[in-house]
This record gives structure tokens, sequence and C-alpha cells, in this order.
């Protein structure tokens, strides 16, 4: 007993003295630190810019909906590139020269690509073109024209972002066309992501479907979605290409690309946009987003992954438009692809409409605003020191 007796009083004893010098108390986790953010007005008078790119020492180029041109900001003003045929676009709501892609090796071949209405004989299409400039930059030298046959209604629901890759590759994020039908129908080239080869236009031979009898259904990547306007690739931890989606009247999504997955949205009969944008009871497996609006939407569109030491707690961070929302979402991702938290800084909720987001060198983030009229802008954002 007496053992026992002394045996505790010797551990209270201990449980009281001070701890070792050698003992270090547990670091509380700092919150991450987010730097104020520097806007600057770039480029004014513009109307529905719908992409830009840049291109080195401050150049840039960029799309606008609408006008149906291609500019050169050469770090003063902007000039619409010469030769670019502006009339053969067709231009109907949401739909007229939208997506705007850098090769990854334009400082040599001076190509570029686009996303952009068409006439066919029997009406519109959606179409991605290949174009190469002089070497002042100045004028269109060369065009290719790499796939046609992207539905096309009224005009709503046509996508329609590029991304190409350093291996030669390029994908095309699609809209459904407003048609019911379009997304889960693999022979159907719209609600879909698309890759394709950015030389000869054919298939990659990655596809998941790269064998089929059906030419269409070669070139698809993914399927069922609603109207892909983000892609963007990630270049750290999980990796991996990733789609910027717009909802219906809630969840707009972003999602992590699996080749050959099935992203569920199945708006029929007609067209009912009352389904869920992911929808877990159609045959198979449906992946589901790794960030989803909720309820109302915020009509997101483009979006980039932002890296650099001088963005602190953004590093790495995917920023993300939003149209209606009237903001940029910066969403902080584990390494596993899930979802860590949203910032919303308050120094871009003064422009209105943000169609797109991209990242460029030496710390600096172009945004364009999609207000119209003439009234758009393009963004050069960088954090404050």
């Amino acid at each position: 007993m007496r053992r026992i007796v002394l045996g505790a009083l010797v551990a209270l004893t201990a449980s009281l003295l001070p701890p070792p010098a050698h003992a270090q108390a547990p670091t509380p986790e700092r919150a991450p630190h987010f730097p104020a953010l520097r806007v600057h007005r770039l480029v004014t008078g513009l109307d529905h810019p719908w992409d830009v790119r840049p291109i080195g020492d401050g150049r840039l180029l960029f799309t606008q909906r609408d006008r149906a041109t291609v500019s050169l900001w050469d770090g003063q003003q902007a000039h619409p590139i010469q030769g670019f045929p502006t009339d053969s676009v067709w231009v109907s709501g949401e739909t007229g020269l939208m997506g705007l892609e850098t090769d990854p090796h334009f400082a040599t071949n001076r190509r570029f690509y686009t996303c952009q209405g068409g006439t066919t004989e029997t009406g519109h299409d959606v179409r991605v073109m290949s174009w190469t400039l002089t070497e002042d930059l100045t004028t269109i030298a060369t065009s290719k024209e790499l796939l046609h046959g992207l539905p096309a209604t009224s005009g709503r629901h046509g996508g329609c972002r590029l991304l190409a890759l350093d291996d030669g590759s390029l994908y095309v994020g699609t809209g459904d066309a407003a048609t019911g039908t379009n997304p889960e129908n693999k022979k159907s080239l719209g609600g879909k992501t698309l890759r394709l080869d950015a030389s000869t236009g054919r298939p990659w031979p990655d596809n998941p479907f790269h064998n089929s009898d059906n030419r269409r259904k070669r070139y698809v990547q993914t399927y069922g979605h609603r109207n892909v306007q983000g892609l963007t690739l990630r270049k750290d931890a999980s990796g991996g290409v990733w789609s910027i989606e717009q909802g219906t009247y809630r969840d707009d999504e972003v999602n992590v690309l699996e080749n050959g997955g099935d992203y569920g949205y199945n708006p029929v009969p007609g067209y009912n946009e009352s389904v869920p944008m992911t929808d877990h009871s159609l045959p198979g497996q449906q992946i589901g987003a790794v960030w989803r609006s909720g309820d109302p939407t915020v009509a997101t569109s483009g979006g980039d992954f932002v890296y650099g030491k001088r963005w602190g707690a953004y590093d790495g961070t995917l920023a993300v438009a939003a149209l209606k929302g009237e903001r940029v979402l910066f969403l902080r991702l584990k390494p596993t692809a899930d979802l860590a938290g949203v910032r919303v800084p308050p120094a871009l909720r003064k422009y209105g409409r943000i169609r797109t987001v991209v990242d460029g060198p030496g710390s600096v983030v172009y945004v364009t605003t999609d207000n119209g009229a003439g009234n758009d802008v393009i963004l050069a954002v960088r954090p404050r020191r």
C-alpha cells in the first residue's frame, strides 16, 4: 500500500513541475495571409471581351464576342489583328467570338486558336479554328479549321473554352445549345469536353471512345455537362484538367475531368432545367463536383490557377469568374482536390460582371469584365507588397 501511495505522490509532483527546457509548446496554426490586391484598368472601351492571353513583354491577345475581333495589346494601346475574318463569325446571344488560346510554342510558331460561331448550309454551328500570325504579330498569315459541328440553336449555351497542353492536344469545353438530349448523347459534341490534336484536328488517341464507329463520339473526353465556360490545368498537388460549368438556377460547378467521365446533366424531357446538375440516379456512375455554388447560381465563367509566392495564401488557388455574382471566387484546394475554403476579395467586386480570369507571368492576373455597351475592361490585378 505504501508503495502505491508513494508512486502516486511522485506522479502528482512531476505533473506540477515546469516542463524541461528542451520541451516545445505546440505552435498555434496561423491563419492564411491573403494580401490586399491592387487593381488597374489596363485596356478600356471594350465590348464583351471574352478571353485574353499574355504573350510576353506585357502584350496581350484578346477576343471580343460581339465585335468578333481578335486584338493585340502592345502595352500602350490595342490594335485589331488584320486579316481576321470578322464577317464570318456568327454572333447571336451568348455565341460569337469566344474562347482564345495560344499554342504552348507561340513564341516561335505564332499560332493561336479560337472557338467561334459559324454559318452552315442549313443553319449555324460552333467551330474551332487555328491561326498563325505574321512575325510582327499584326496580321493573320494562315488559318485552318480544326473542328466544326458543335451544336448551336439560338446562340444560348454556346460554350466555349479552349486549353492547349504541352503534349500537342487541345481541350474544348462546349455548351449543350439548350437541347436536352445533347449532354448525355455521346454522338453529340454539345455538353462535353472534347480533346483533339491541335495540329491536325483529329481526335486525340487517348480519348475513351477513340475507336468508335461514330466520328463525333471519338472526340468526346467527358460528357453530361450543361455549359462548360472554363478549362484550366492544375500544375501542382493533384494536377489534372479542371472545368468550370454554369448551373441552372442553382449549382454552378467546378469539376476535375476524368477521361470518359459522366458529369450527370440530363435535362429531359424537353429542356427540363429543374433536374440536378449532377443526377446520380442515371445509369452508371456520375462524378460529383469539387465545388458547387448552391442556390442561387452566381453564373460562373472562365478561371485559372494562380501561382507565385507574392500571392501569399492565394498561391495555388483556383480563381473563378462570376457573371451574375459580379465577383471572383478564389477556391482553396487540398492536394487531394477537396475544397478547403473560398475567398472573395472585395477589391474585385466593383467592376460588374466578370467573364474570365487568367494567370500571367510576374505575379499578375488578368480579368475581363462583361457588361457590354463599350464599358468593358481588361484588369491587371497584382498583390500589394
